[in-house]
C-alpha cells in the first residue's frame, strides 16, 4: 500500500470539525466537494446541498484526514462505530483487489470494488472484526 488515511463521517457538522482540525494541525483543506456540487448525484435534498460529500485535510505528506457529512439516503445511517473508516490507497489494481478480498472475507461488502462515478477505483467493506475499510486507487482501474 502506498498510503493509509483516516476517514471520518459527521452528522452534518464536518465543515465545523475541519475548521478545528485545520487550526490544530496548521494545514488547509486540499479537496472539498459538497453534495450540491456533485453532478453525479441526483435527488439531493435542498438541506443537504451545502453539506460535505468529501473533504481532505493533509496532516503530513503521507497522512490525510478525510471527512464527509452523513446525509440520509446517501450511505448507511451514521452511528458511533461506523463514523470512522481506515482508507488505504493501493499501488495498483491487483493490490487493491487482493486487499479488498482479504478484508471483506467473513465480513460485509458495503460498496463493491469498482470504478466510482467520481473517478477512482473504490470499494467499502467491514471486516469480520467490525472495522470499516475503504480501498482505492487514485484513478480508474
Amino acid at each position: 500500500m502506498q498510503l493509509v488515511h483516516v476517514y471520518l463521517n459527521f452528522p452534518g457538522n464536518a465543515a465545523e470539525a475541519l475548521e478545528l482540525y485545520q487550526a490544530v494541525f496548521g494545514t488547509r483543506v486540499s479537496a472539498r466537494l459538497t453534495f450540491g456540487e456533485a453532478t453525479f448525484l441526483s435527488d439531493v435534498p435542498e438541506a443537504a446541498r451545502g453539506k460535505l460529500l468529501h473533504a481532505q485535510l493533509p496532516i503530513t505528506d503521507a497522512v490525510h484526514l478525510m471527512a464527509s457529512d452523513a446525509v440520509p439516503g446517501f450511505g448507511p445511517p451514521l452511528q458511533m462505530g461506523n463514523n470512522v473508516h481506515v482508507s488505504v490507497v493501493a499501488r495498483d489494481k491487483a493490490e487493491a483487489d487482493r486487499a479488498f478480498a482479504a478484508l471483506s472475507a467473513g465480513g460485509q461488502v458495503e460498496r463493491p470494488l469498482a470504478n466510482a462515478p467520481w473517478g477512482p477505483y473504490f470499494g467499502m467493506c467491514t471486516d469480520r472484526f467490525g472495522v470499516h475499510w475503504m480501498v482505492s486507487l487514485p484513478h480508474p482501474a
